[in-house]
């Protein structure tokens, strides 16, 4: 249950693994967890009912810090090979974004970003070129968000846009869970020649209320050598490349 609260959706053979339990013994305790209402079953897995998705407060950053940490390094060191000496990248708000940029410390680079975390990673690095983009502190995300943080991010060109997500289906949209993050990741989007999507395996399947943009709107996927088969070969299909790292 504490693995559903930090995602909203499991599979069982994660849980498995995760409790080295069999997955005979894991569909009984979905089935039993079902029964009692604290979750509902899904194909190959289980998600939190949706009035528990409702009034669940949002994970804090420090909590989804320590999460798929291992995984989340070895994305972050592979995504930092796409960035070449003297290119302009965004980097979104997240806790494989905040990695990315210390694997990016002492580049010749400019990082435009939304970030506190990253802010924090790269603020007395003298030779990153840092933009920290205006806008409204939220504080539980480390990140700024609103009008202010969308007109900057009309103004700048990067060659790269480093997206976060909370999950992408099996179809390969790419989901988010907050309504105030979605438009300044689309506004990245618009404002990059190229977007590249950092996912550990736990967001593939992964859950969200809303869509941020399909599989055609992600160029590169860096994820991890045990992110799900099918929602690779979906995004594969709609010709996003996938990277493993």
């Amino acid at each position: 249950m504490q693995h559903l609260r930090a995602h909203g959706l499991t599979t069982v053979a994660d849980l498995a693994s995760r409790a080295g339990a069999s997955a005979a013994t894991i569909r009984r305790d979905l089935a039993e967890l079902e029964r009692t209402g604290r979750l509902v079953r899904v194909h190959g897995g289980a998600r939190l009912p949706p009035d528990d998705l409702a009034r669940d407060e949002p994970v804090p950053f420090e909590r989804v810090a320590t999460h798929e940490l291992r995984h989340k390094h070895a994305i972050a060191r592979r995504a930092a090979q796409l960035v070449s000496d003297g290119d302009v990248v965004l980097l979104d708000i997240g806790t494989t974004t905040m990695l990315l940029a210390r694997e990016l410390r002492g580049r010749r680079i400019t990082v435009l970003t939304s970030s506190l975390a990253v802010l924090d990673e790269l603020r007395h690095d003298r030779t990153v070129e840092l933009v920290l983009l205006g806008g409204t502190v939220r504080r539980a995300y480390h990140s700024l968000v609103g009008v202010l943080t969308e007109d900057a991010l009309r103004q700048v060109r990067a060659a790269t846009a480093f997206l976060g997500t909370s999950g992408i289906t099996t179809d390969g949209d790419v989901l988010d869970t907050t309504l105030v993050e979605v438009p300044v990741k689309r506004a990245m989007m618009r404002s990059a020649d190229r977007v590249v999507l950092l996912a550990d395996h736990s967001k593939l399947p992964g859950h969200g209320t809303l869509r941020v943009c399909g599989a055609d709107g992600i160029h590169t996927l860096v994820t991890d050598d045990r992110a799900d088969p099918q929602v690779l070969a979906a995004l594969a299909e709609r010709g996003t490349e996938v990277i493993t790292a």
